[in-house]
């Protein structure tokens, strides 16, 4: 499937384009502070705002990075329904949120899209507390149609009018979630509008003017009337009630057959229709704000819709750093590879040795580094949409059959099948390989896409080993070790480069459950698990401390553990995973079975969530970095003295 999550693109230097973002190329633009302002602008100069929006897009993105395409595509979209809804009031409600950058700069967060994605600047998703326009923040995908749903029924509980208008699309649709939603929301009849963009192909023949003509005349007054008044005299000759909804079903069946199972789930289904052609989209949304009970609207958009190269290239313009809009993206220069890769040629060449390993990803191809095996490996590589949940009982049941399947997968996106990774793969002892991307924290994307929980919510499930490599060479033979056993087991990574290790084409297997010792020193021992090592080593050389490379969360090496205790006056965990229930909770809770008593202190990523920013900065903030462990440490030191 090419449909994906937001994928995590690194911003570089802003400076880099200099184009401005205002003047009169945007005349229209700077008169909407807000909706109601929008909503001022008669009809005929919409389609001048969408190119205004449009070109402010391609300029600010191109300046700021972030998520480009898909935004492109939903610009008519965005207006027609703050122009045709009576925003905030009613709700508007978006399901993924990598799309809502137009959404955004209409409801007042124009002059801000200069900090889109930077620390203390706005988020690049919806955020409950950064706008009131944004009813419901996100970041995962399918959830718009069960928070929509909610919310339905509280205005109904409530005895309010207020709309309810969920907007799906960009792949959400193919998550159970969503249908679970829909079948309940189509169950309880309730007075909810759902938007669906298809933004996965181009306009057929059948949205052309014939079908957005049916369509605005099966969503208009005349039609909905009509067709309630005749259910009710026809409600006391059954059998003819049945052939006039049959009738209906075929005229709508024959112009959009998709729709038949939108009204099997108990939704009326008008569409598809042009999500380019502005009027057609007010004229469509006002008829259907009209109307009562679950409807769903079929919208046909174009993932980068006026830019060409996006238009062209939808994947490679997903998410974009900083780019010259006169030039477009330019191939990257050559540098070390990322973890992602590091993964990518170890599936690869694992893959080539043997012929069970099964290569799995939930809609993140790109993103999880598996785009050359997919090509190498067509037989052996399965996307399953956004669908973790059925990624990880899928490898399962592909396990239960003598394959060794591996799942690509980030950190953030795994919780979503915890449930099937207890269930379905640890209590059976599956031997499935979890390649956990983007663990720690992963920068501009933010809270909703940091890697902030995995060993807290791992360490638990028993029989799963747990590996954190300080480097790219041990990234390699931790997965080769990984796929070697015979139970189920994690190597988790974080985004972005390493150190510059450059692996080892051999592979070899580690022994499971044992750390090493990187650096003697006295005193003061750091243990150190995963990418935190660097920083370990770093701060050790200032104090002569020792330092430990953990490597397993579990099984922990218990035995070095001890050992170390037994040598040094303190102990210091570091890792990049919340310190709650973390690593460094495994090594206190080593040594108090033991009854060995010695100082710890515990470092790791802090009890709230961490908003967005460049990676670095987010490390300084957190304390993670060379300074802010000895800062830490200094402190440690005089409150244990005072």
């Amino acid at each position: 499937m090419s449909s994906s999550y937001p994928l995590t693109i690194p911003l570089t230097d802003p400076d880099l384009v200099t184009m401005p973002a205002t003047g009169p190329a945007f005349s229209l633009l700077e008169q909407i502070d807000s909706p109601t302002d929008l909503r001022c602008l008669p009809e005929a100069r919409l389609p001048a705002l969408a190119g205004e929006l449009r070109e402010f897009l391609i300029q600010t993105v191109a300046r700021t990075g972030g998520h480009f395409a898909a935004n492109l595509g939903m610009v008519e979209l965005t207006i027609a329904l703050h122009y045709v809804f009576d925003t905030p009031e009613d709700r508007l409600v978006w399901d993924v949120g990598h799309q809502t950058y137009p959404h955004k700069i209409l409801t007042g967060r124009r002059q801000q899209m200069q900090t889109l994605r930077r620390k203390n600047g706005i988020a690049g998703f919806p955020k409950r507390c950064e706008s009131p326009y944004d009813t419901f923040g996100v970041g995962h995908s399918s959830t718009s149609l069960s928070a929509a749903l909610g919310m339905a029924i509280a205005a109904e509980q409530a005895g309010s009018d207020r709309k309810i208008v969920a907007i799906i699309g960009d792949g959400a649709m193919t998550a159970g979630m969503a249908f679970e939603a829909l079948n309940h929301a189509g169950h309880l009849k309730s007075d909810l509008l759902v938007v669906l963009n298809d933004n996965e192909m181009s306009i057929s023949p059948n949205v052309g003017a014939l079908s957005a003509h049916l369509t605005k005349l099966l969503s208009g007054q005349l039609f909905s009337t009509v067709r309630e008044g005749g259910k009710k005299v026809l409600s006391h000759v059954p059998p003819v009630l049945e052939v006039a909804r049959r009738a209906e079903e075929h005229v709508k069946g024959l112009f959009a057959p998709e729709g038949t199972l939108f009204e099997e789930l108990g939704f009326h289904y008008f569409g598809p229709v042009d999500g380019h052609d502005l009027l057609t989209l007010v004229s469509t949304l006002r008829n259907l704000r009209a109307l009562k009970g679950p409807r769903l609207l079929h919208v046909v958009t174009r993932k980068g819709k006026g830019y060409p190269q996006a238009e062209e290239e939808p994947v490679d313009y997903h998410g974009v750093g900083v780019f010259d809009p006169t030039r477009g993206l330019q191939p990257a220069k050559p540098s070390g590879p990322t973890y992602t890769q590091v993964f990518g040629d170890w599936l690869c060449d694992m893959a080539a040795q043997d012929e069970r390993l099964i290569g799995i990803t939930p809609a993140m191809r790109e993103g999880s580094g598996l785009v050359e095996f997919s090509e190498r490996f067509p037989d052996r590589y399965f996307d399953v949409a956004i669908a973790e949940q059925h990624a990880v009982t899928l490898a399962a049941g592909l396990a239960c059959e003598g394959l060794k399947p591996v799942v690509a997968i980030y950190s953030t996106f795994l919780q979503r099948a915890y449930d099937q990774l207890i269930h379905d793969v640890a209590l059976q002892n599956l031997p499935v390989l979890f390649a956990i991307d983007r663990a720690g924290l992963v920068g501009p994307d933010g809270p909703t896409h940091a890697g902030s929980f995995d060993y807290s919510y791992l360490r638990c499930i028993p029989g799963l080993v747990i590996m954190a490599p300080a480097d790219e060479n041990e990234c390699r033979q931790m997965l080769y070790t990984g796929f070697q056993l015979n139970q189920p087991a994690t190597v988790r990574y974080p985004r972005g480069k390493g150190l510059g290790v450059v692996p080892e084409p051999e592979m070899r297997a580690l022994p499971i459950g044992q750390g090493e010792i990187r650096r003697r020193g006295q005193d003061l021992a750091l243990l150190a698990f995963g990418d935190p090592v660097a920083v370990a080593e770093a701060v050790a050389e200032r104090l002569n401390a020792t330092v430990v490379n953990m490597r397993f969360v579990k099984p922990l090496d218990e035995t070095l553990i001890v050992q170390i205790a037994a040598e040094h006056r303190a102990l210091v965990t570091l890792e990049d995973n919340v310190i709650a229930g973390g690593a460094g909770s495994a090594v206190s809770e080593c040594l108090a079975q033991r009854g060995l008593s010695i100082p710890v202190l515990h470092l790791g990523l802090p009890d709230r969530f961490v908003e967005q920013g460049e990676r670095t900065e987010l490390l300084v903030e957190c304390g993670l970095d060379v300074d802010g462990v000895l800062r830490q440490l200094a402190d440690w030191r005089a409150l244990s003295n005072s």
